[in-house]
Formats: C-alpha cells, structure tokens, sequence
C-alpha cells in the first residue's frame, strides 16, 4: 500500500458544555460539537459528516449556526491563542472561509456567537476577565464595532441577534440584561437597567420587542423593549412516580438522589429555547418545561413537562436521568426538540399538540444512542464481524457496527473498566476492570459475565489472533490463559516496571510487550522466554506495534519520537516535532503507520520511514489519543481518546480510491443467546397468537353486528327521501304555474312602457332643434370677437421681433471687442515666455561651466595637498563640506527655475483653455439666435393653432348648451321614478316584517315537534327495554326446553319438565293478554312515529325555503337601492361637470375684455385636450342622444324583469301557509 490518507466516516461522541452545542441544519440533519470539530449528522440515513477544526485544535467552546443554514462560526481554543472561525456549509464538505483577528481587542476566547438575521454581522462575547462584545463584517475580516462589559460577576454568558433586526443585539451574563443598537461603526445600549442585578444565565428573543431570561435561582423574566414585564419563579422538579423503581436494585440511585436533592434544592434555569407557540426552558436537571402563551394575565402558561429516560443499562437510573440539560433546539419544522447534556448525550423528543397530549409528563428518547461520558480507556475489533468494543471511565462497555454506524450493545457496571479485548469470532470479550477481569459472553441483547479472574486492575489484555489464548498484565506479570479452560497456561516475568502495552504475532507464536522503564521484550510463548531485549531508559513506552512477519516492532512513548525496533536495536527514530506520540498502529501490509498524538490528532506515515517531515496530518480529537488500531482488511482505522469521542477513518490512497483488501470477507452473523431467554420468548409468542384469535373472533361477532344496524337504518333513510322527492315534485308543478301568469302580466307592462318611450324620443327631437338654431346665433357672435384678437396678437408679434434682432446685434459687438483684447494679451504672454526660456538656458550655461571650472581645480588642490601634507585633511574636509553646500544651492536653484518654466506652461494652457472657451460661446450664441428663430416660427403656429381651436370651442358651446337642458328633463324624470321605487321600497319592507312573524310562529310549531319527538323517543326507550326483557325470557324459555329435551327417553320426567315450563312461562295471569296489548302499542307508537316524522320534515323545509325566499327579497331591494343611489350620484357629478366647461368656455371667450382673468385659461386649455371635444357635428351628437335612450330602454327592461321576479317570490310565499 502506497502513502495513505484517512477521512472519517463515523464519529460517536459529543462534546460537553458547548456554547449553542447542538443545532439542526435541516429537518433530518443535526450539528454537535463533537472532538476537535463539529459533526453533521442523519438522524434518518444515519450518515456522519465530521467538519475538523483549526490546527492544534484543543476542541470547540462555542459554535453558531447563520439564520439561513449556510454559516457555521466556530470558537476554538487552539494553542497558546483562541481562534475564531466561519466554515461554509452548502459544500458537501465544509470549507473554512475566513478567520477573524483584531489588534484592537485582547485575545479573549469567544463564550457565545451569534449571526444577524442577513447573516452579515457576527457577534462575540468574550470570556472575563476583561469581557467584551464584538460585532464583525466577517465576510471583510473587519471588526464594526466593539464594547467593554464590566461585569461584577463571572462575565457574559449568552449573546444573540434580534430575530427581525440586524442591528440589535442581547447579552446577558452575572448581574446584567443589556441591549445594544449598531450604527455607524457603534454599539449603543438601548435599555437602563432598574432593580438588583441577577445572574442571567441564558435568554431567548420571543418576538421583535420581547426577550425571556432565566436567572440562576429559577426565575424566568420577560423583557418587553428592555422593560420588565413578566416574571415567574419556577420550583425545583422533582422525578415523576412513575419513573421512580420500587425495586431494592435502585435503592443506592435514589439514596444519591436524595443527597443531591438536600445539596441542589434550589432551581436553575440552565437553558431557554423559543418556537412559534412560546418558549422550552430546563429548570432542574433532567426536565425541560413547554410553556404556550395565553391571553390571560400570566403572559405565558406551562403545558408539558418532558423528563429524559433512565438508562436501563446503567447500575444507578436515577443518576443518568438527572443530567444537567446545557443546550435546546428545535428543527425547522418545530416537530422535533434535541437537548444536549453536561454528560455528553443527546436525547430528541417528537413534538405534538398539547390539546392531543392527555397527559402532561412525557420523556425524551435518544439521538441514536448512548454516548460515552468521559475519558476511552480500551478499544479493540474482531476478525469474523465488522463490530469494535469500547470500554470508558463511566464504568460502560459499549459494542458499536462500523458498518451501519449503530451501537449493537451497552452495559453499565460498578467498577471503572480500563481495558477491553474482543475474540477473533465476536462473541466473547475480556473487560479488565478496578477489582477483577471479566470473561463476558456477547449476547443477543445483553451481556453475560462467564468467568471471573483475580486480576486486579488490569490496564492491558488481548486475545490471541486464534482466540484459544489470551494475556491479562497484572502489574509487571503477564499472565496467559487459555480460552476453553480457563487455566493459566503460563506467566511472563522480566519487566522491571508496568506493562503498558502487548501484541500477538500473527501465527501466535510470539508475543511483544513494553513497560514504563524502557524496555521492549520478545517472548517465544512454547518455552515461556525472552527472545530478544532493546531497553532505553530514558523512555517511558506507551504503545507498540508489530508487522504482519513479526520482524519489525514500532513503539512510541515519552520521548517525543517513533522508534523502529529489530533484531533488539533502534534501526530508526523519527522525531515528532513538539509533540509526544501516544499510540501507534501498522497496516497489514506494513507500508503505513498511523501514529496517535497528545493533542488528538493523526499522523499517517510511509514506510520505509525518513528523517524528514514526511507525514500527512489530519485533526480529529480534542484530548490525547488512547488507543488506536486497523480493521484486518486495512479498510478502516478505529481511534479512542480521552475526550471520550470514537473515530471511525476511511482509508485511501492518496490519488483518492479506496484501499483494496486481498479477498473480500463475508462477515459472520451468528449471536448468542441464553436457552432461558429462548424459552421466555417462545411463552411469549404463543400468549400473543392465543391473543390474536381472541380478537378476531370478537372483532368478527362486532362487524356482523353493525352491519345489521347499517342494513335497516339504510331502508329507513331510503323510505324518507323517496317520500320528500314526491311532496317536492307536486310543489314544483304549482310554482311553474304561478310563475306562467306572473309572464302575461309582465308582457303587458312591457307593451305600454315601449309606447311611452316612442312619445318621449319624439318630444326630444323636436327639442333639440329649436335648441341648435340658437346655438348657431352665438357661434356668429363669437368669430367676430375672435378676429379682433388675432390682429391684436399680430401687433404684438412685430413688436417682439424687432427687439430680439436689436439685442442680437449689440451681444456680437461686444463679444468682437472681448476677442480682439483677449488675442493682444495672448501674444504678449508668448513674447515674455521666450524671454524667460532664452534667460534660463544662458543661466544653465553659466552655471555648469562655472561648476566644471571649479571641480576641476578642486581637484588640482586636493591632489596636491594629499601628496605634500596629510595634517591639513581636516581643513580641506571643511571645504569639501562648503562646496557641497555650494552645489546644494545650485541645485535647488536649478529646481526652482524648472517650477517656474512648469507654472508658465500651465499658465499657458490656462489661456488656451479661455480661448477655446470663448469660442464655445460664440458657437453658443449663433445657435442662440437659430433656436430663436425657430421659436417665433412656432409661436406663429402656435397663433393659428389657436384660431383654430375657437372657432372649435364655439362649436362646442352649443353643443353644450344643448346637452344641459336635455340633463334637467332627465333629471326630473329620474326624480320621479326614484320617488316611486322608494314607494316600493316601503311596500317591500312590510312584507318583510311578515314574513318575519311567519317565521317565528314556524319556528314555535317546530320546538313542539321537537318536544313530542322526545316524548315518542322516551317511550321507544321503554318499548325496548320491554323487547330485551321478552328476549331473556325466551333465552330462558330455550335453555328450560333443552334441559326437557334430554329426558326424552324417560316419560315420566319429560311430563314432570313439560308441566314445569306450562306452570312456569304459559300459567302466570295477564302474560297473554300483556303481549297483544304490547303488540298492539307497538303498532301505534310506530304509525305515530312516522306521522310525526313526515310533518317535522315538511316543517323544516318550509321554514327553510320561507328564510332563503325572505333573504332574497331583501338582498334585491337593497341591490335596487344601491343602484339607484350611484345612477342619481352620476348625473349629478355630469350636471357639475357641464356647468365647468359652460363656465370655462365664456372665460375663454372673454379674454379681450376681461384680462384679469388669467387662472381661467387653464381650465380652456385642459378642454382643447380632452376628448369631448370631438362631438363638434350636431348629427354626430344626435346619433349619441339616441343612443343614450336606447340604453335607458335597455334598462327599463332590467327593472321590469326584476319585478317579476318580486312578484314571484311573494307568490311563493304566499302559498306556503295554504299548503300547510
């Protein structure tokens, strides 16, 4: 196998008093904190995904998740200074997008983060000493703003974002509730706070403006906008009754418990959580309160307690299920509510309605499994299953699938256990606990100690690879049993200090060891010796590890360097870089080695092995590895550490594929079990399927029953509607019949109103043309007076023109002027400008002639006085220090003069620019007066354009005129009519107040039905009790005969039975007349029962089509009542509107005369664009007027039709009351 790399594929664990622990990234999908990282997890599909932190990662502190699910911001305790970390979480695997550090504030380890609801803003509070509150754009790496907590206490506790503003934030920690507003680079705090400061320990946003808190001592306070507005001290909870065990198993739970009650009676809120009915809070260990909000006085009202489990596997229940609960969250959804606890587990519980849960105390179930709590001692695989023991110092021994990634079996025990070996076949394990070593058999659901050895506080025992053997280190011994009989086949003795690790060869023919004093021993196991010796006891060995030949041994320990070790020499040392190596483990094929170290990580190594730093390093626990090892096939590597978390790695080359085996192997799944539990189980199966044909049986007697019921209720149903179908037939005949007349009626209304309609279009006409020969009249008027302002507006014209061309004549007479200046002051500028050119370069001349003349001598002097005297070097030093002061100025001269040929040059861009500018300005003016021009042309237009829109407005005056007359002749006649339909209005309501009475006598005649029909059912009831009791009767009648029946043979006591039932049932007084008579009420009750039944029917319906009938009538006056309201509002808005534009007109008209007048041109103005102004041809306004009353016709139909349709619905009844 070539150089390899491990991803992981599994994690079990989860890591404790995590700020925000645990948190669902989707409905299915939960995030923990769990190692050095964090772990994405399927509750479903059971799939793992392990998101590692930074390097040198001691484990995450705090962790958030962003409002939309793709954010996940990590606090970290990574070296000597913390970290913080933003992680993207859309990628399949999790990727680190930026890590945020300020020199601003002091390197302070983040005890809560939180994200804005727009996931741009971060915030951090820092742990004491000196607590702070940091708010990051941590897509820019920039801190916004920051502020100083001082804090009495122990510091913040929680922070969080307002869930509807990105700008506010809440924290809380030992004696303050603060709320603070971002603006502009500041966090302002909003709120004051009033009364004795309490140690807020967790908080939660209910709404926009309501937060709730909970305090150390149990109280939940409500803050509404930074105000207190609701407080409840809540009790400490005690366990359930029914969870409580009666048995003596549990007596030292419930002594601890009560221990612990006297010592913890007071409560504590240790988590709050909010979802969309109120807020979940924990105010005791191992109980989460569901509180919903009410309208009452008390805001909010507890509904549910929800308790967590007790581990059946555990030897003290009552402990494991009073676990501190350090974190809430709820999924998207809300239907389901995970809790993480101060001893590393997760529990879920599926949330319901509180109106369907009956009773008020519920319990959590696992996420999964049960965890390990503290640190992993042993861990070790099989050959034939794909199964790993793990044994912990919470006193467990756990048996996990790496294949399904489930735990198959979990059991508690007293001691602590610090070792554990499985058998190659997966059936037995070796426990080494505090006071013996446990041989234990690996039953199908439980765990069975087989033997027991007087090994006390074993740290090491391993099965050989054949099973027949195993080694069990006692002290600086190791002993070697046999696996069948139990006996101590032999024991190794030679180490001068503790055994810390063993290793089998692969034919069992060698064993391996290593102690604390530095010494590495070889056994050959068929004579009980020592092969072969390397000591170093400088080193104190931790882990070996051997090649699948046995010719190479790797050990690590104290000294901080992996050592190859053959033929009782160090062939190799590799150092490991400031970090001490804890376990080491070599792949079957001996080509990597995978090394274990103190901070948890792993480092995968090719071998042969260098001295360079040749390795990959992957991060995975937060505590130092414990023990490590590789599955045969070299497919997985199984790491434990002392954080309590078991990792599951994937190994791959390192181009990505998989690792393949030599043959691929069938695992076994064969499991033990007891013939005792055989034996309980098949009891079992044979009550439950005696069980099962109980049930059918009763269920098939029960549906015979109903169908019974079903069938005569059937045909009752049957014989009534067929009686309604016939009674609603006859009344449908009699309602077509009345509906018939009611047409003739209406067609004879219609012929009369259609010949009013032909006399009043005739009236009209002969109206409007008187009407149009005076509006012509005015018309003729109005051309006159428009000519005269047309010669007016001429006059003007002229006036305007002749000034425009003065004007434009005096501009181009000063603007020459200005040219002419401005082109004399141009050319002195360039004559003074070559002056001073040709005055600087004779000066550049002088100057460096000047300056070759004098280096040139300088050099002379220098040269001789060097050969004549050295003494006078330091005089000629002062003169060199002159001349280069001399050179200086010169120079700065020289740079000067170069600023003052540069200020020329922009001076005399300075003047290009204004020339160019002034002849923008001459190009400006020449289109000045071409739009000017251009602009009498339009106004010209614009003169006739409004010529003609008088003559057009005339027109328009008499049409109006017109129109306004025609509207007063239909507004009386509307008046009238709406003085008539009021009439009948009124007429409509007193049928109303009829129909109301018909109702309420209805309404009385139907509660004395109802009243009978309780009378006729009071008597059922009693006919059938008498019906029950002939039924007994007869059951006693048929049991007495069969008891005769079997006396057949004898005469005499058949005769003897015969004259008892005579005496008994047939010779008692009144029996046979009681029966007629009860057959003849039977007869009647029933004949009365239907009569009663048909009229209560008939009733209802009449009551039903009376209130529907009575309905309609009113929705359809109040419809004409309506109708009528807006047409009588529209005529009036047109009357109004008329009379403006009439009003505008004669103000246009006027304007010669009238010129103060000059608002009311606008309104004109507003009419030439409206599309009134097209009905200038009297035909054309004819043809409209007809149309008009064409539509009134329309409508006149409408209401004709609506009538009849009233006068059906009084018809209808009307004919009710006969009918009845």
């Amino acid at each position: 196998m070539a150089a390899a790399a491990v991803q992981p594929v599994a994690v079990f664990g989860c890591r404790p008093r995590v700020a925000g622990g645990v948190c669902f990234l989707e409905e299915q999908v939960v995030l923990h904190a769990a190692g050095a990282g964090c772990l994405r997890l399927h509750l479903e599909h059971k799939w793992h995904n392990f998101i590692p932190g930074t390097e040198k990662s001691r484990g995450v502190q705090a962790l958030a998740v962003s409002p939309d699910r793709r954010f996940l911001a990590l606090s970290e305790a990574a070296g000597e200074q913390p970290v913080l970390a933003v992680y993207e979480l859309t990628a399949e695997r999790a990727r680190r997008r930026k890590v945020l550090a300020a020199e601003e504030l002091p390197a302070r380890q983040a005890v809560s983060l939180a994200f804005s609801p727009d996931c741009r803003l971060l915030a951090a509070a820092t742990a004491p000493p000196e607590g702070h509150l940091a708010c990051w754009l941590w897509e820019k790496r920039q801190l916004a703003a920051a502020v100083r907590l001082q804090a009495a206490g122990g510091g913040p506790c929680q922070v969080s974002f307002n869930p509807q503003d990105n700008t506010q934030v809440c924290i809380t920690g030992n004696g303050f509730f603060k709320l603070f507003k971002y603006s502009e680079g500041y966090l302002k705090q909003m709120n004051l706070q009033r009364g004795q400061p309490e140690n807020y320990l967790c908080h939660a946003w209910l709404s926009e403006e309501e937060v709730i808190c909970g305090t150390d001592t149990g109280k939940l306070s409500l803050f509404e906008t930074g105000e207190l507005h609701w407080e409840k001290s809540l009790e400490y909870r005690k366990t359930p009754r029914n969870q409580e065990d009666t048995t003596n198993e549990y007596e030292s739970g419930l002594a601890f418990e009560d221990n612990d009650l006297q010592q913890h009676s007071l409560p504590q809120i240790s988590a709050v959580a909010a979802y969309s009915k109120g807020f979940a809070c924990s105010p005791s260990p191992g109980v989460v309160l569901l509180f919903e909000k009410t309208g009452e006085k008390e805001v909010y009202e507890e509904r549910q307690e929800v308790w967590l489990p007790q581990d059946q596997f555990s030897t003290e229940p009552k402990k494991s299920s009073r676990q501190d609960i350090a974190c809430i969250c709820f999924s998207p959804s809300e239907e389901m509510m995970v809790v993480g606890t101060n001893k590393s587990q997760i529990y879920m519980f599926t949330m319901f309605s509180t109106k369907l849960i009956r009773e008020k105390i519920s319990y959590f179930a696992y996420m999964n499994f049960p965890l390990h709590s503290n640190s992993v001692t042993g861990l070790d695989m099989c050959i034939w299953k794909p199964i790993l023991a793990t044994c912990s110092l919470d006193r467990s021994v756990r048996i996990w699938n790496y294949k399904t990634n489930t735990l198959q079996l979990c059991k508690e025990y007293q001691e602590e256990a610090y070792t554990v070996s499985l058998h190659p076949t997966g059936l037995f394990c070796l426990v080494g606990f505090s006071d013996k070593l446990r041989f234990i058999s690996l039953l199908y659901e439980d765990m069975h100690v087989l033997k027991e050895f007087a090994v006390k506080k074993c740290r090491e025992c391993s099965f050989s690879n054949g099973g027949h053997l195993f080694a069990a280190v006692n002290g600086n011994v190791i002993q070697i049993y046999s696996s069948i009989t139990f006996e101590n086949v032999t024991n190794l003795k030679g180490h001068t200090g503790k055994v810390h690790a063993i290793k089998w060869s692969a034919d069992d023919s060698k064993f391996v060891s290593c102690d604390t004093h530095g010494a590495v021993y070889e056994w050959n196991l068929s004579t009980g010796k020592k092969e072969s010796e390397c000591v170093l006891k400088t080193c104190m060995y931790s882990s070996i590890s051997l090649t699948y030949d046995a010719k190479i041994i790797f050990a690590v320990g104290s000294d901080q360097t992996l050592k190859e070790i053959s033929e009782s020499l160090i062939q190799h040392e590799v150092p490991a870089y400031d970090v001490v190596y804890t376990t080491v483990a070599v792949s079957r094929s001996g080509r990597v080695i995978f090394v274990g170290t103190s901070l948890g990580t792993i480092r995968a190594m090719k071998y042969p092995l260098t001295l360079k730093k040749d390795f990959s390093e992957f991060q995975a626990h937060a505590g130092a590895v414990t023990k490590m090892t590789i599955t045969s096939d070299d497919q997985f590597l199984l790491t434990a550490s002392e954080d309590g978390c078991v990792f599951i790695w994937k190994v791959y080359d390192k181009e990505g594929g998989a690792v393949k085996g030599e043959q691929e192997f069938e695992y076994a799944e064969e499991v033990l079990i007891m013939r005792s539990d055989i034996d309980e189980k098949s009891q079992a199966i044979l009550d439950l399927q005696i069980f099962v044909r109980d049930l059918k049986t009763e269920s098939d007697y029960e549906l015979r029953l109903k169908d019974m019921y079903c069938e005569g209720k059937i045909k009752a149903l049957e014989e009534n509607f067929a009686q309604e179908i016939d009674s609603l037939k006859t009344k449908h005949q009699i309602l077509q019949e009345e509906k018939e007349k009611q047409q003739l009626q209406y067609e004879v209304q219609l012929s009369e109103m259609m010949d009013k309609q032909a006399r009043e279009v005739q009236q009209l006409e002969s109206d409007s043309s008187q009407k149009l020969s005076m509006e012509s009249e005015k018309y003729q008027e109005l051309q006159v007076k428009s000519q005269k302002m047309e010669e007016e507006y001429e006059k003007q014209l002229h006036k305007l023109e002749e000034s425009k061309i003065r004007a434009v004549a005096e501009l181009k007479e000063h603007y020459e002027k200005k040219l002419k200046h401005k082109s004399v002051l141009l050319e002195e500028a360039k004559e003074n400008i070559r002056k001073q050119i040709e005055a600087h370069e004779e000066m550049e001349k002088q100057i460096y002639e000047d300056g070759d003349k004098e280096i040139s001598e300088l050099k002379d002097k220098y040269e001789k006085q060097l050969l004549e005297e050295k003494e006078s070097n330091m005089q000629l030093k002062g003169e060199i220090g002159v001349m280069n002061k001399r050179l200086n100025s010169l120079q700065k001269e020289l740079k000067d003069r170069n600023r003052d040929i540069e200020e020329m040059r922009l001076e005399q861009q300075k003047l290009q620019d204004i020339i160019k500018s002034l002849e923008k300005d001459i190009l400006a003016l020449k289109t000045d007066v071409k739009e000017r021009t251009e602009t009498i042309l339009e106004k010209e237009k614009h003169v006739y354009d409004l010529k003609m829109k008088n003559q057009e407005l005339q027109n328009f005056k008499f049409v109006l005129s017109n129109r306004i007359e025609e509207f007063k002749k239909q507004i009386e006649s509307r008046e009238n009519d709406i003085e008539t339909m009021k009439k009948q209005i009124h007429e409509m309501e007193e049928q109303l107040e009829q129909f109301r009475k018909e109702s309420v006598e209805l309404k009385l005649t139907i509660t004395q039905l109802q009243q009978k029909q309780k009378a006729t059912a009071g008597e059922v009831h009693k006919e059938m009790e008498k019906k029950q009791n002939m039924e007994t009767l007869i059951k006693r009648f048929k049991a007495d005969l069969l008891n005769c029946v079997r006396f057949i043979n004898d005469s005499k006591k058949m005769k003897d039975g015969i004259h008892e039932l005579y005496t008994k049932y047939v010779h008692q007084p009144g029996m046979v007349e009681a029966q007629a008579e009860d057959g003849d009420l039977q007869q009647q009750y029933k004949k009365q029962q239907e009569y009663n039944e048909r009229n209560l029917a008939v009733l209802r319906k009449k009551g039903m089509k009376d209130k529907e009938m009575h309905h309609t009538a009113y929705m359809r006056i109040m419809q004409e009542n309506m109708s009528l309201i807006k047409e009588i509002n529209d005529l009036r808005q047109e009357l109004r509107v008329a009379n403006a534009q009439v009003h505008d007109l004669q103000s246009a008209l006027r304007l010669n005369k009238n010129k103060k007048s000059i608002q009311d041109t606008a309104p004109s103005s507003e009419l030439l664009s409206s599309p009134a102004v097209l009905r200038l041809n009297p035909q054309m306004e004819s043809e409209k007027i007809i149309e008009m009353q064409q539509l009134e016709i329309q409508y006149l139909r409408d209401q004709i039709q609506e009538m009849e349709q009233a006068l059906n619905c009084p018809g209808s009844v009307s004919f009710s009351p006969k009918s009845s």
